[in-house]
């Protein structure tokens, strides 16, 4: 992001959440501790208004769930073409579709938690094969979200299994880039799908940010 442009409201606030939590992850002195505590209250409210949530929700099950230095989230996706469609599977809690993948557990290597991911979501074996794309969510007209998120994807290949549906996913089909379903844009955009397959076809560098 160039120096002249204005960051959103929704970075302004996961920066702010981003300080109360690495401050009072090292504050010693009482008073240090309400002020992060009071910063963490006002991203709270702020948050609260952007995604419309109520403010318990937020701040119990996402801001003081969080502790240590506050970094950025890690997001996989796994992108595996056949005949020229991609693979999508419809998201559970919402409906949409989106391409198969998920956080980043502690432990993974990124290329074994994107082929975890697809595996459960869809019944297939993959093989990673290349980085294909490492996206900023903030930058690319996802809907406002808590976190601050890096999406990693992947380009994968089929290597064995079949296609089945999970708690997670409740449909999973292949589809072609002019007749793309309904997206689940929480987790993925046009933009990222249309430049990940050009990479794949075209053998061209990776995307970054």
């Amino acid at each position: 992001m160039s120096q002249d442009v204005q960051p959103s409201p929704i970075v302004l606030v996961q920066q702010l959440q981003a300080l109360s939590q690495t401050g009072l992850t090292y504050a010693q002195d009482a008073y240090d501790i309400k002020r992060y505590e009071s910063l963490r209250e006002i991203a709270t409210k702020l948050m609260t208004q952007l995604l419309e949530m109520e403010p318990h929700v937020v701040l119990g099950r996402v801001y003081c769930a969080q502790q240590g230095y506050a970094t950025p989230k890690v997001d996989t996706r796994g992108v595996i073409i056949r005949d020229n469609k991609v693979l999508l599977v419809r998201e559970a809690d919402d409906g949409g579709w989106s391409l198969p993948g998920g956080w980043v557990d502690v432990g993974d290597s990124p290329s074994g938690a994107v082929c975890r991911e697809v595996w459960e979501e869809t019944g297939l074996e993959v093989i990673s094969k290349r980085l294909i794309g490492v996206w900023d969510r903030n930058q690319h007209d996802h809907p406002p979200y808590p976190w601050h998120v890096y999406k990693l994807f992947f380009h994968c290949e089929e290597a064995g299994g079949e296609l089945r549906t999970s708690d997670e996913a409740t449909d999973v089909a292949f589809f072609s880039l002019d007749d793309l379903p309904e997206l689940s844009l929480t987790r993925v955009v046009p933009e990222e799908i249309f430049t990940s397959v050009r990479i794949i076809q075209e053998g061209s560098a990776p995307w970054c940010d």
